[in-house]
């Protein structure tokens, strides 16, 4: 890609953009934030103040300001999204919209119809991006186990974990049946993102079990309250196909009609031992050969960062005509839409079946 930096603002001035100021940080010659909207003049001194970037009060002024962000991420509530997003494509700003893109059905199909004809707006879904999954991913397209047939994912929650199991499937925008069930159980909860807490004493965690049938592909979708960041639930992946099945980082397969091997997705981490590289990880590799590869070496971020970093650069990328769209909003509505369908299974007992829905083209 172009060589100068990828400019991009910021409207809200939360926690999530601060996330999104840190990594450009990281990457200087990558990535320069122009500005931040905040509500108030009070926030915008401390923001420019601790995060060392020019704050604005409207979105005006941030297009005005002494560099044009190439895109304009709305890192504010679900609630407010939408309408950002709407404000931004009517003045021709490419946006990444966080997820999801709106809170309900009717905010969904109503971005889509003001927005969904313009072509400028991405979702900022990171999931199938992540090292893990993008090496599993990698895999899968080559046939390594064959036809895809079904996907277990305990790992991350509604949305996110629906893109992951619709990009798995190979699932595009056609109907899903959803049918989900909310169960309560004791667990001890120790940390949060505020930090340890101390405490061992369990309560009471909702876990959400969901089937999703795509008419013979299937998904089983298993999240438990805080299982981001409790250290006492794992996470876990099983990938079945025609000709053998990836469990995490396990892959079982016929090497000819007699011999079932396993290989193994193995990352290359350094800064153990004696190694003075630094810590973060290089790259994955099955039976010897790369499949996923960290192009942000020498940052030393974590594989959740590495993906959303991954995930700007292609944004930057689209918005200047030299990659592909990272991430549709098409997509991220497909995703929320089978997300609020788990929910309303959980909540009513009874099956849900999607519709199809006008971005399904």
């Amino acid at each position: 890609m172009s060589a100068a930096p990828v400019r991009f603002g910021l409207v809200g001035s939360g926690w999530r953009s601060e996330f999104f100021v840190r990594l450009a940080r990281k990457l200087p010659d990558r990535f320069a934030v122009t500005g931040v909207v905040s509500r108030s003049a009070e926030r915008g001194a401390e923001v420019e103040a601790s995060w060392g970037v020019p704050a604005y009060r409207t979105v005006d002024e941030l297009l005005a300001g002494a560099e044009r962000p190439e895109f304009v991420i709305p890192s504010v509530p679900w609630s407010v999204t939408p309408e950002v997003t709407k404000d931004l494509v009517r003045r021709e700003v490419p946006v990444l919209a966080e997820t999801p893109p709106a809170s309900d059905l009717e905010g969904l199909r109503d971005l889509w119809r003001e927005t969904g004809g313009s072509g400028l707006v991405q979702v900022a879904e990171q999931y199938p991006l992540m090292a893990g999954h993008a090496a599993r991913l990698a895999l899968l397209r080559e046939g390594v186990i064959g036809e895809v047939t079904s996907v277990q994912m305990s790992s991350t929650h509604l949305y996110h974990a629906v893109s992951l199991i619709r990009h798995t499937l190979g699932a595009g925008f056609e109907s899903a049946t959803v049918t989900a069930k909310d169960f309560t159980a004791p667990l001890a909860d120790p940390l949060s993102r505020d930090g340890w807490s101390g405490d061992l004493t369990p309560k009471d965690a909702s876990t959400t079990l969901a089937f999703l049938d795509f008419g013979g592909r299937m998904g089983l979708y298993d999240f438990t309250d805080n299982q981001w960041w409790n250290p006492l639930r794992g996470r876990r992946m099983v990938v079945r196909g025609s000709l053998g099945e990836i469990i995490d980082d396990s892959v079982v397969r016929m090497a000819d009609p007699r011999t079932p091997v396993e290989s193994a997705l193995v990352r290359r981490r350094t800064g153990t031992d004696l190694n003075l590289e630094g810590v973060e990880l290089h790259h994955i590799t099955f039976d010897g050969r790369v499949v996923y590869r960290n192009e942000f070496v020498g940052a030393n971020l974590s594989e959740d960062d590495l993906a959303v970093v991954d995930l700007l650069w292609r944004t930057g990328a689209w918005v200047r005509g030299e990659g592909p769209q990272p991430y549709p909003l098409a997509e991220g509505c497909q995703d929320h839409l089978i997300s609020l369908a788990i929910m309303e299974s959980a909540r009513t007992g009874a099956a849900v079946t999607t519709t199809r829905e006008a971005w399904a083209v």
